[in-house]
C-alpha cells in the first residue's frame, strides 16, 4: 500500500454564485473581490494556503510506479504529465482514446471489453509472490468489435474550483435564455464522494470534461486516478466505505480481460489505496476523502483561472465574436463566487452545457443507450487560457484558431454551424479581429 504526502484536505468552499439578476446564494466572509486576470498562470487563488498547495502540486506531479499500484493498464505515470503545458495543471499533449459501437442508433462503449477507454500501457509482466508469474496485458488496437474511434486531447484545470462552485441554477438560465436553435443541455452528475459542500448522492450540473460528465472536482480527481494511472481507492461517507473507485481496468484483449492463474489485479493485491480498510473501515461514522485524492482535488479547486493577455483589437474582435453568434455558447459572463473566504470574479467564455456539435461531435457517448443525438454532444470548451493551447478543438486537430471555428460547421446538425459560417462570410479584417481578440484570452 503507497503512502503519499499526508494532508486530507477538507475544503470547506462557500458556495455562492451570481450571474447577471438571477441572485447570489450565501454570504461573503469580506468584500474583497480578487480578478482571476491579476494573477499568472499555476498561481494559487488568494487565500489559499501556501504551503498546503505546494504539498497538494508535487502530489498532482509525483510519478507513480508498479509498486505504487499503477496499472496493470493505465494512459500516464502522474497527473501532471496529462495537465502540463503552459504550467502544471494545464492541458496535455497526449490525447486519449475512446472507442465503440453504434448499432440501430444505440451506442455501446463496449465496456464489457475496456470501453469506451482504450488505456496505452500495461505494467507487463510482475511477480506479485515467489513463484507467480503475472502479465498485465495491453488493451488490443483498434478494440474488438469497436466501429467508432475518437480521441481527445487533456482539459487543463486552471480555475476549476471557480467552475466547481457556479450554481445548477445558474447553468441551467443560460439554458433557458438562449435560441432554440443553439440551446444546450445540462447533463447530470451523482456526487459519489462528500467533499467540501458537495454529499454522496447529491444531484448536480456537470461541468467537467469534453462530455461533461463530472460535477466535482473531487470525483473528477479519483476517476483519473483509476482510469488514467490504474490506481484504485476507496474513501469514507459517515462511517460508510466508497468503493466506486476500487474496481481496475483491465486489457481489452480476450485472453487478459480475466484475472488468470491466481495472478492479482497488480503488483498490490486487492484496492491500491485502500483508505477505508487502513482507517478500520471508516469507524467513528468518519468521513473522508483517501489523501492522494484529496490533494489532487486541492491543487486543482485552488487552481487559479488563466490571466488575461492585451486585447490588441481594442475591443473590435469583442465586438465580432457577439456578432458571429459566438457568444451564444461561449458566453461572455462574468461569474462571481465565494472562494476562500473571497469574492472572486472570473470569465470562462463557455455555458457549461453540451451542444450537438453535429459532425465535430466525436460520436462517444457518455452512457450505453446513449442516442445518436447524444454522441455528437460536446460540452462548450471554455476558451479562458486558450492562447496558452497547442492543440485545439476535443481532439486537438489543429493549432490554428482560425481553422477551429472554420470546424465548428457540423452540417445541418451541429449548432455550431451558423457561427463557422458567419466566420467564413467575415471580411479578412473581421476575422483578424476576432482571432486578436481570442489571442487575449
Amino acid at each position: 500500500m503507497k503512502r503519499h504526502i499526508r494532508w486530507l484536505i477538507f475544503s470547506s468552499l462557500g458556495a455562492a454564485a451570481a450571474i447577471g439578476g438571477f441572485g447570489c446564494l450565501g454570504s461573503e466572509s469580506d468584500d474583497t473581490t480578487t480578478t482571476v486576470s491579476e494573477l499568472s498562470l499555476g498561481d494559487a487563488l488568494p487565500g489559499t494556503n501556501a504551503a498546503t498547495f505546494a504539498a497538494a502540486k508535487a502530489n498532482f506531479g509525483e510519478t507513480e510506479t508498479q509498486a505504487d499500484g499503477l496499472g496493470p493498464i493505465f494512459n500516464e505515470r502522474s497527473c501532471s504529465a496529462c495537465h502540463s503545458v503552459g504550467a502544471t495543471g494545464g492541458a496535455g499533449q497526449n490525447i486519449e482514446r475512446r472507442y465503440g459501437t453504434l448499432t440501430n442508433g444505440v451506442f455501446n462503449g463496449l465496456g464489457a471489453t475496456g470501453g469506451s477507454l482504450r488505456q496505452l500501457f500495461g505494467i507487463g509482466g510482475f511477480t506479485p509472490s515467489p513463484g507467480l508469474n503475472c502479465q498485465s496485458g495491453v488493451d488490443a488496437n483498434p478494440a474488438p468489435g469497436a466501429t467508432i474511434f475518437a480521441g481527445r486531447v487533456t482539459t487543463p484545470v486552471f480555475g476549476a474550483g471557480l467552475v466547481e462552485l457556479i450554481p445548477d441554477a445558474t447553468i441551467q438560465a443560460i439554458a433557458a435564455a438562449q435560441p432554440a436553435a443553439i440551446r444546450g443541455v445540462a447533463n447530470f452528475d451523482t456526487i459519489h464522494l462528500t467533499d467540501g459542500p458537495f454529499v454522496r448522492g447529491q444531484s448536480r450540473v456537470a461541468r467537467f470534461g469534453w462530455k461533461a460528465v463530472h460535477a466535482s472536482v473531487t470525483d473528477f480527481a479519483a476517476d483519473a486516478y483509476l482510469n488514467e494511472m490504474g490506481i484504485t481507492t476507496t474513501s469514507c461517507v459517515g462511517g460508510s466505505v466508497v468503493s466506486d473507485f476500487a474496481t481496475e481496468n483491465r486489457a481489452n484483449r480476450a485472453a487478459t480481460n480475466a484475472v488468470i492463474n491466481g495472478c492479482p489485479d497488480d503488483d498490490v493485491p486487492g484496492v491500491d489505496d485502500d483508505f477505508a480498510a487502513e482507517n478500520n473501515n471508516c469507524r467513528g461514522g468518519l468521513t473522508a476523502v483517501q489523501d492522494d485524492v484529496s490533494n489532487f482535488a486541492f491543487f486543482m479547486r485552488n487552481s487559479a483561472a488563466p490571466p488575461r493577455g492585451i486585447d490588441n483589437s481594442n475591443g473590435r474582435g469583442l465586438t465580432e465574436f457577439n456578432r458571429e453568434g459566438c457568444a451564444g455558447c461561449h458566453v461572455t459572463t462574468t461569474f462571481t463566487v465565494n472562494i476562500n473566504g473571497r469574492s472572486a470574479s472570473f470569465q470562462p467564455f463557455s455555458d457549461f452545457l453540451t451542444h450537438d456539435m453535429g459532425t465535430l461531435g466525436d460520436m462517444i457517448g457518455v452512457n450505453d443507450g446513449d442516442s445518436v443525438t447524444a454522441t455528437r454532444r460536446m460540452r462548450t470548451a471554455p476558451l479562458w487560457g486558450v492562447r496558452f493551447r497547442n492543440g485545439l478543438l476535443h481532439d486537438a486537430r489543429t493549432s490554428d484558431k482560425g481553422a477551429a471555428i472554420q470546424a465548428h460547421a457540423g452540417g445541418t446538425n451541429g449548432q455550431g454551424s451558423a457561427a463557422a459560417a458567419a466566420f467564413n462570410a467575415a471580411t479578412s479584417a473581421q476575422r483578424s479581429d476576432l482571432l486578436l481578440f481570442l489571442s487575449s484570452l
